[in-house]
C-alpha cells in the first residue's frame, strides 16, 4: 500500500513539474501545436490539380478556327494565355525566361486544313524542367485535340485523319529523368537547412556563453558584427555549394546548361539571405534549442511552398504570396532555370532582383533586432 502511494506521489509530482516546464517554455509550445495544424493546412489547401498555366501562343494563322483554339485553351483552366505573338521564336524564348511553360504554335495553313479535311496538327512546346506541369499541360492540350476531332466525327464531316492533332515537344528534359528535375530543387532546400541552423545559435551561443555581454560593452558597430558573423558560414556554404554541385553533376549526370559562374554568383546571394535570416533568429532566440525550434518555421513552408515539391499554379492566392517572400522560392527557380534552361540574368531578373531584396531586408531586420538587444 505504502509502495502504490510512494509511486503514485512520485508521479503526480513529475508529471506537475514536467508540466509547468512545458507550458512556461512557449517556444516548445508554439512548435509542438502549430506545426501540426500548419501540415494539415498546407496538405489541405494545396491542389496539385494544375490550373492558370501560363502559355504564349504562336498564332500564324489568324483566322476565326485559330481564335477559337486560344478560347478553348482558356475555357480549359488550365492553360492562362499571357501573350500571342505571330513570332514562332518567341514560344522558346518565353519558356526559357520562365514567363511561359507551354507554348502553342498554330501554323498558318491551320484554317486551310481544318476547312479541307485533311488533319490540322499544332506544334505544342512544354517546359520539362516541371514534370508534373508538363504532364498535366500535355494531357489538357491533347484533350482538347480529341474533343475538336470527334464534333468533326459528330457533326457528319468526312476527314481522313483526325481533324486536330498535336505534336508536342518537351523542352530541356526530354527524357522525363527525375533527376533532372528534383536534385537542381534540392540544392536550394539543402543549403537552406545547413546554413539556416548553423547561423541560428550564431548570438545565442554568445549568450549562452556570457560572451554576449562582452561584445556589448564594446565599441563595435552592430553592420560590422552581423556581417562578421556571416562571413565564416558564407564560405563554409560556398565550398558546401561546389561539392553538392560536384555530385549533381558527376554522381547523378544532371547537366548544367547555363552559366556556371552566374550559378555560383546567385548561390552566393541566396546563401547570404539564409544566413541573415538565421542571423535573425539568433537575436531573438533565448536558447540554441529555441533557436533551432524557430528555424523549424522557415523549413516546412520552404519546402512545401517553394515549388520543390509541388507546383505554385496549384497554390492559393494566401500560400502563393507566402512562398514570394521565401528566399528557397526564387533559388529554386533560379536552379532549374540555369541548369535545365540555359537561363542568364536576364531571364531571370525577376527572381535575382527578389532574392537581392530580401537579403538586404533581413540583414537590414537583423541590424536593427541586435540593436534593441544591445539597449
Amino acid at each position: 500500500m505504502k509502495a502504490g502511494l510512494r509511486f503514485w506521489s512520485s508521479f503526480v509530482a513529475i508529471f506537475r513539474k514536467e508540466f509547468l516546464h512545458i507550458t512556461r517554455d512557449r517556444g516548445t509550445m508554439m512548435v509542438a501545436l502549430t506545426i501540426p495544424i500548419f501540415q494539415m493546412v498546407l496538405f489541405g489547401f494545396i491542389d496539385q490539380t494544375v490550373r492558370n498555366v501560363p502559355t504564349v501562343v504562336v498564332d500564324q494563322d489568324e483566322t476565326r478556327e485559330s481564335r477559337e483554339l486560344v478560347d478553348q485553351l482558356r475555357a480549359t483552366g488550365t492553360f492562362q494565355v499571357t501573350r500571342i505573338t505571330p513570332n514562332p521564336r518567341m514560344a522558346r524564348e518565353e519558356i526559357t525566361a520562365g514567363r511561359a511553360r507551354v507554348g502553342v504554335v498554330i501554323p498558318p495553313d491551320y484554317h486551310e486544313k481544318r476547312v479541307r479535311g485533311t488533319g490540322a496538327k499544332v506544334l505544342v512546346l512544354i517546359d520539362g524542367s516541371d514534370s508534373t506541369v508538363s504532364a498535366q499541360a500535355l494531357a489538357a492540350v491533347s484533350g482538347i485535340a480529341l474533343n475538336v476531332s470527334l464534333e468533326e466525327v459528330s457533326a457528319g464531316h468526312a476527314t481522313v485523319q483526325p481533324a486536330l492533332s498535336t505534336q508536342p515537344i518537351i523542352l530541356f528534359n526530354p527524357d522525363g529523368r527525375t533527376a533532372n528535375y528534383i536534385i537542381p530543387g534540392l540544392v536550394a532546400i539543402m543549403l537552406q537547412i545547413v546554413a539556416i541552423v548553423l547561423t541560428a545559435i550564431a548570438i545565442v551561443r554568445e549568450r549562452e556563453k556570457g560572451t554576449l555581454e562582452q561584445l556589448l560593452v564594446t565599441p563595435i558597430d552592430p553592420l560590422g558584427l552581423m556581417l562578421g558573423k556571416l562571413a565564416p558560414y558564407l564560405v563554409i556554404g560556398v565550398i558546401e555549394t561546389a561539392i553538392i554541385l560536384a555530385v549533381m553533376r558527376f554522381g547523378f549526370s544532371v547537366p548544367i546548361r547555363g552559366n556556371l559562374l552566374f550559378l555560383f554568383a546567385m548561390a552566393l546571394v541566396y546563401l547570404f539571405a539564409l544566413l541573415a535570416l538565421g542571423l535573425f533568429i539568433s537575436t531573438r532566440a533565448q536558447t540554441q534549442a529555441q533557436a533551432q525550434q524557430m528555424a523549424q518555421f522557415f523549413f516546412l513552408p520552404s519546402i512545401f511552398l517553394s515549388g520543390y515539391i509541388f507546383p505554385t499554379a496549384g497554390l492559393p492566392l494566401p500560400l502563393y504570396l507566402i512562398g514570394r517572400v521565401l528566399p528557397a522560392t526564387h533559388m529554386v527557380e533560379i536552379m532549374r532555370g540555369i541548369v535545365l534552361r540555359d537561363a542568364g540574368p536576364r531571364e531571370l531578373l525577376p527572381n535575382v532582383v527578389a532574392l537581392i531584396v530580401i537579403s538586404v531586408i533581413l540583414v537590414w531586420m537583423s541590424v536593427r533586432r541586435f540593436q534593441k538587444v544591445a539597449l
